[in-house]
């Protein structure tokens, strides 16, 4: 696959310090008080909708910057914490588009990898009369197909504490290597390792595929966040929300953290776990447009909480539910997401600002 390092942005770090060093082939190795949190995994192009319902001849679709790991990579940024994040962007004119959404950004692009021979991938979506999104993916020769094994160099990862991972590139090879690679090798180095199961069945061969892949990795996973859904698909399952956070931290997970819609967020920890016990939030009543990227931004303020040295569930939950409902309030899942401000005003103060 020819590739190369990404060319769109100037790779300016706003996280990091003067004395920030890089390799012969630019690759951050040292950082000083550079990003803590690395995201690895899919950029790409959410094709949105005009209006929530059926599609009719009225509707037109805006292309939108999207993906999982994309999402909560851009939503670190919006909250203050910019993370590195590796990923793969096509240069055909949708992956120009995500480039210079990337580029706008205080994201490094040192581990932004360039494609030549990708296409971008699309995930049309659809939403019901409550905004809750279904997606619709064109994937062939997709640039988040094709992460490679040993893309995040050692002294990068000897450099962050966090590492975020998604189902999403779990899905296909050789990204699904790339990945479990990845979170071996940042377990074995000292990172906290976190996954988003993301289940999407269009993108599996099959249900019984995703669960053997999902509870494999979870040996190298310290906090894992999911609906019941996406461990139904995995199949893990219990007869209410806090059986369920338990099966997962059985299976070695230290931290559960479930995302339960209109019904808030449960988090439950081992004595391994930041935070022990087990807590529930309501979330917040805001006026919900468009969910797509909520569970994203969730897990953004969660890992910005968890990377502040939070040690209170219940703080922890008011804060990711916070940054969740923010996004839900503009089309597009980091639309909303404009600063602080509208997190605060949710939650109160952040643990990091």
């Amino acid at each position: 696959m020819p590739t190369d390092h990404a060319d769109a942005g100037d790779g300016r770090d706003a996280g990091s310090g003067d004395d920030r060093r890089v390799d012969g082939e630019g690759t951050v190795i040292a950082d000083g008080d550079g990003p803590s949190i690395l995201v690895a995994g899919d950029t790409l192009v959410d094709l949105v909708p005009s209006r929530p319902g059926p599609v009719g001849p009225d509707t037109s679709f805006e292309p939108k910057f999207g993906g999982s790991a994309a999402n909560a990579a851009v939503a670190l940024e919006r909250i203050g914490l910019p993370p590195l994040f590796w990923t793969r962007v096509a240069r055909d004119d949708f992956g120009a588009f995500l480039a210079d959404e990337l580029a706008a950004t205080s994201i490094p692009a040192d581990l932004v990898t360039r494609d030549d021979g990708a296409r971008t991938t699309l995930a049309v979506v659809t939403h019901d009369e409550g905004g809750e999104p279904t997606f619709g993916f064109r994937r062939e020769r997709g640039a988040d197909t094709r992460l490679e094994p040993g893309g995040v160099p050692d002294p990068v990862l000897e450099r962050v504490s966090w590492v975020h991972t998604t189902g999403v590139t779990l899905s296909v090879e050789p990204s699904r290597t790339a990945t479990l690679e990845l979170m071996a090798r940042a377990s074995r180095l000292g990172c906290s390792v976190s996954l988003d199961p993301n289940a999407r069945p269009e993108m599996w061969h099959s249900d019984e595929e995703f669960g053997a892949v999902v509870r494999g990795a979870l040996e190298h996973v310290d906090v894992l966040k999911a609906n019941p859904g996406d461990l139904a698909a995995a199949g893990i399952e219990a007869d209410d929300p806090a059986a369920l956070a338990r099966a997962v931290t059985d299976r070695g997970p230290h931290t559960a953290l479930l995302t339960l819609g209109g019904e808030g967020a449960l988090a439950r920890g081992t004595d391994a776990s930041p935070v022990p016990g087990v807590a529930r939030h309501p979330g917040y009543d805001v006026d919900v447009v468009d969910t797509t990227g909520a569970g994203d931004a969730f897990l953004a303020g969660a890992l910005g909480a968890l990377s502040a040295g939070v040690t209170d569930a219940d703080r922890l939950l008011a804060v990711a539910n916070a940054v969740g409902a923010v996004v839900t309030t503009r089309r597009g899942g980091t639309s909303a997401l404009t600063g602080l401000d509208p997190v605060r005003a949710l939650c109160g103060s952040v643990p990091w600002a």
